[in-house]
């Protein structure tokens, strides 16, 4: 039984409602009765444990702010915040799971869809009964997406699609691929590109050292024929894939602190624990400033979260916002992660604690959805109105 305390030094428990409580209570009992038991095994092993996909969908972790009308859980960014914190504190790849299905594949069908799209796939994806993935990154071209080679060319009632996409969560298990290429007018359009498809395939990554319980892979697309009933409708250009990489990054910003709510509380408990020179290590200074400053780390990032949910759910948060929070977020957590990895000693890179799995896991963190760098300089056009990008 996990005995996990979530950190909590500035009552920010007080500021949320029971509802929200009881959303983060199911999840979290989720995560220590049926993830954390098999977790450690499973990225020991590197693969993903598909079992508990059915048991996450009822749970509402797949697109939980969809409407009721087409399957979700009508929720808000708040409790969407929550229950992907919990989720990351268990794996930041069972985490990522739900994000890409959520953010990156109900998201754009739901935003930019058309209604026979929303009504055939949301409520699927919503159960359980589909999983989807989203193909944006290419092997040449992962910070700079507009620079994609893949296309489609026009064939009538279908359209023909070429090209490959690299580093894509889910891929190896996808029933759906959201998949975002240059239409004949060389702009970028999503389409919905399904399992089956001739000349589609999935080649599995292997050989990962982080997101060992995740499954990770490619989309190849050899002229793949997608009927045109299948291209989004509602978005044409960039602003469509960015807006669902918002949403991933909302989710992250969560999901880090959770990595790092873990680590910490598994440090304080064994500093508490563990014996040297004849007392707890957690009575010494330099224990005491490692823990010290992991919470400190944490309650500014709950802080920051929290103040975001907010102004996501009134419909003010900006790109920006969500781009510092994402960093800060990932960036304290890998910190927190490594010093709580020294406060372990040599248990800590065991497969006993979780720390060194979250470690690993927030390497790929701090890198996917927009690198640590990349958020950097979103934050400074932003504030300067220089674009340093280029």
């Amino acid at each position: 039984m996990s005995q996990y305390r979530s950190p909590d030094y500035y009552l920010l428990d007080e500021l949320i409602s029971e509802d929200y409580l009881l959303i983060r209570d199911s999840v979290r009992q989720w995560v220590n009765t049926q993830l954390l038991p098999i977790i450690e095994d499973y990225a020991q092993r590197a693969e993903f444990p598909r079992q508990l996909l059915p048991n996450m969908a009822r749970l509402g972790l797949f697109g939980p702010t969809v409407p009721e009308e087409y399957g979700g859980a009508g929720l808000d960014y708040l409790a969407y915040g929550i229950m992907m914190q919990e989720l990351e504190r268990g794996d930041s790849g069972i985490r990522s799971t739900a994000s890409v299905q959520g953010s990156l594949v109900m998201y754009p069908i739901y935003a930019y869809g058309s209604e026979e799209q929303k009504r055939n796939y949301l409520p699927k994806l919503a159960g359980g009964q589909l999983m989807g993935c989203f193909g944006l990154t290419e092997p040449d071209h992962g910070s700079n997406p507009a620079g994609m080679l893949t296309n489609f060319k026009d064939d009538g009632d279908h359209v023909v699609l070429n090209g490959s996409k690299m580093w894509i969560s889910n891929a190896p298990f996808a029933d759906i691929a959201i998949v975002w290429a240059k239409n004949p007018d060389g702009k970028v359009q999503g389409l919905i590109v399904e399992r089956g498809m001739e000349g589609f395939s999935t080649p599995e990554t292997h050989n990962k050292w982080s997101l060992r319980a995740s499954a990770t892979g490619e989309l190849v697309f050899d002229n793949v024929r997608v009927p045109k009933s299948h291209i989004l409708p509602g978005v044409t250009g960039m602003r469509g894939p960015l807006s669902c990489l918002n949403q991933a990054r909302y989710g992250i910003a969560w999901g880090a602190l959770g990595a790092a709510m873990d680590c910490y509380d598994t440090a304080l408990r064994y500093a508490r624990e563990r014996e040297q020179f004849g007392k707890p290590i957690a009575g010494f200074q330099l224990q005491q400033k490692k823990l010290a400053e992991m919470l400190t780390e944490i309650t500014k990032g709950q802080l920051l979260v929290w103040r975001l949910a907010t102004l996501k759910n009134e419909g003010r948060a900006t790109p920006a916002q969500i781009s510092m929070a994402k960093r800060n977020s990932v960036a304290s957590a890998l910190h927190i992660a490594r010093e709580a990895r020294q406060v372990l000693g040599a248990m800590g890179i065991t497969g006993e604690y979780p720390i060194m799995r979250h470690m690993m896991n927030l390497e790929s963190v701090v890198t996917y959805e927009g690198t640590h760098d990349i958020h950097l300089l979103i934050t400074g056009m932003d504030i300067t109105g220089i674009n340093a990008f280029s």
